[in-house]
């Protein structure tokens, strides 16, 4: 492979910030990687497994670095997620198809890749050096230059369990898809705000709304673009919870009259041209999805969390936010530590638990004490839920006291583990011939 030499602003935890130094690394191609600056700190000398997030703004290789064992040295077998997308028009989304399945061959990655003719939605897993090849392949093409990539641990190897990357007709879905809206006009989108900048106006929103008896004289809105069950686990401070099962069916500002409930729809009765919408979620594509909605129903001043949570958390740690942060893989919840490590102990190197009285058991309504869901072990069910450990024996893993009783349950799951595809387990008991009961 050939060397090449890049010049990295190193700030470890006992060195002065900002010294330099050069730092010989790998690449995996014969292009010369070139490095924007890289806090040290977050891929150093922490405790338990973490990958740092990098911004993109300039083409560089990160095969070089890994903290899955502890330092900062070359090991390709290191599994990670990384996201990113991008809306920009493709002319022939379906041959775009055909290159990057082709780039694929022989490469180790799973999750789910779509594009169109709006551009690409990307989250997959895979050894570091096949998932970060591909972002180099990605971003040579000058339409894709610019993404902005997220990486985070995968913790337990591939966090999905295949492949799919094809052409989608919606690279979000909704109701009545997005090939009506405008977005790959950036003036239809909102305005995205860098997570400095988000903290400071999420400050001041809090501060105006603790001086605010109602939400009707509140000059800004904090609008979680989530689904109910993200927010259980985690969100911003001041956020109200999204009354919102699937992202395909969110409504927020589409009410048709001012006598809805304001607690279904929070935009229901605010100024359109005065209030600050303030929206945010995971990654940053909902948000810029559902702006261009808003643009339409004529909200003026709209605002997102450029990259969202996961890329505020990497910049700003918690500061604002509560809980973990619920992720459409097989890890379903990360804590912040795990974007930014050095939040995970205070100044004695004693581990900090961050509180969240805020999630309860879905069954009995009581503190939980891991911020993770779990899926109903009634074949037919499959609610995804939070639950106490004494509800998850006393209902053996289900989420009722009906779905107990249902013809079909999967075993009681243990720890981490996630359910298996629903086909397997009818399999099981179609060869069996027999109820799958449940273990205890």
């Amino acid at each position: 492979m050939a060397s090449s030499y890049a010049l990295i602003t190193v700030s470890p935890l006992s060195s002065t910030p900002n010294n330099k130094y050069i730092h010989k690394l790998s690449s995996f191609s014969n292009k010369t990687p070139i490095f924007t600056s890289i806090n040290f700190s977050r891929c150093c000398k922490f405790p338990g497994p973490s990958i740092p997030i990098w911004n993109y703004a300039k083409s560089f290789n990160l095969s070089a670095f890994s903290s899955l064992n502890g330092n900062c040295a070359d090991d390709d077998d290191n599994f990670i997620v990384v996201n990113f997308y991008r809306f920009v028009f493709v002319e022939n989304p379906q041959d775009e198809v055909s290159k990057h399945i082709s780039f694929m061959q022989g490469r180790d990655i799973h999750g789910r890749i779509y594009l169109n003719e709006q551009g690409i939605n990307a989250q997959y897993s895979g050894p570091s050096k096949d998932a970060l090849a591909y972002v180099e392949w990605v971003k040579q093409d000058h339409k894709f230059s610019d993404i902005l990539v997220q990486i985070s641990p995968a913790i337990n190897g591939h966090a999905f369990p295949k492949l799919k990357l094809r052409y989608k007709p919606s690279l979000v879905q909704l109701e009545e898809g997005t090939s009506h809206l405008a977005l790959v006009d950036p003036s239809m989108r909102a305005t995205p705000l860098t997570p400095s900048e988000w903290r400071s106006k999420l400050e001041t929103v809090n501060k105006i709304d603790n001086l605010s008896s109602t939400m009707n004289t509140t000059k800004s809105i904090l609008l979680d673009v989530r689904n109910g069950y993200e927010w259980d686990v985690g969100h911003f401070d001041g956020a109200q919870r999204p009354d919102v099962d699937s992202f395909r069916s969110t409504s927020f500002g589409l009410s048709e009259t001012e006598t809805e409930v304001i607690d279904e729809d929070p935009l229901a009765t605010v100024d359109k041209e005065n209030t600050d919408i303030l929206m945010y979620c995971t990654g940053g594509i909902r948000c810029d999805v559902y702006s261009t909605i808003l643009r339409q129903q004529g909200f003026k001043r709209l605002y997102t969390l450029k990259g969202g949570v996961s890329h505020y958390l990497e910049n700003e740690g918690s500061n604002g936010w509560v809980g973990n942060l619920f992720v459409f893989d097989s890890r379903l919840s990360l804590p912040p530590s795990t974007y930014k490590p050095e939040i995970s102990a205070d100044a004695s190197g004693k581990k900090r638990e961050a509180p969240h009285s805020f999630a309860k058991c879905y069954i009995c309504g009581s503190q939980v004490s891991e911020l993770r869901h779990r899926n109903c072990a009634n074949l037919d069910c499959n609610l995804l839920f939070l639950c106490c450990l004494k509800c998850v024996d006393d209902f053996r893993g289900c989420c009722c006291t009906k779905c107990t009783a249902a013809a079909r349950l999967r075993p009681v799951l243990i720890g981490h583990q996630r359910y298996q595809k629903w086909h397997k387990y009818r399999d099981v008991e179609s060869k069996s011939g027999s109820r799958l009961n449940p273990v205890t």
